[in-house]
């Protein structure tokens, strides 16, 4: 069976490989034909020495590492939660993607740049009651790119809507 492309999905700050959310995403790749890897950064977000969100620089040189093997291979689609979807975005500027798809995007982050992200489609999972990351701040950010939007009735961790974010990252595979 040939491939639509690869995905890799990026855990959030604390979080893991096997998480609720990326997992949900690695079902709909499969569904889709995409290929997908969950790189873990477990041992980097343990760094606290570095920063109080651990290593976030070597988050971002590992996922450039695996996603430039994976664009030399064929079409790429990034994809992460909190951290990872920041990490995604940084990336997409460096390697070639055909989309993004970010849930609860931190769209400043203290002394790291703020969110940025190659001009490709983006689609993005955003909860209203976003305790760390409020909610105008990414639905402007959004609005500068055009980016789809689906703002739902949730917290950072985005638990109530595992399967809205599914469809949603499914409705962006379906455009490729």
């Amino acid at each position: 069976m040939s491939t639509r492309g690869h995905c890799i999905l990026s855990h959030g700050f604390e979080s893991g490989p096997d998480a609720t959310k990326v997992t949900a995403l690695a079902d709909v790749a499969d569904r889709f034909g995409w290929t997908h890897e969950r790189p873990d950064y477990t041992d980097l977000d343990a760094r606290r020495e570095v920063s109080e969100l651990g290593d976030v620089f070597a988050r971002v040189e590992r996922l450039h590492a695996l996603a430039k093997a994976a664009a030399a291979r064929g079409p790429l689609l990034l994809a992460g939660s909190s951290l990872g979807a920041w990490i995604s975005g940084q990336v997409s500027l460096q390697v070639p993607v055909k989309g993004l798809f970010l849930m609860a995007p931190p769209i400043a982050m203290g002394k790291a740049p703020p969110l940025q992200a190659a001009k490709v489609p983006v689609s993005i999972i955003h909860g209203w009651h976003d305790e760390l990351i409020p909610a105008a701040a990414v639905f402007d950010w959004a609005a500068s790119r055009d980016a789809a939007l689906l703002m739902v009735d949730d917290t950072h961790r985005l638990s109530d809507h595992v399967q809205a974010s599914a469809d949603a990252f499914a409705a962006l595979l379906a455009r490729f």
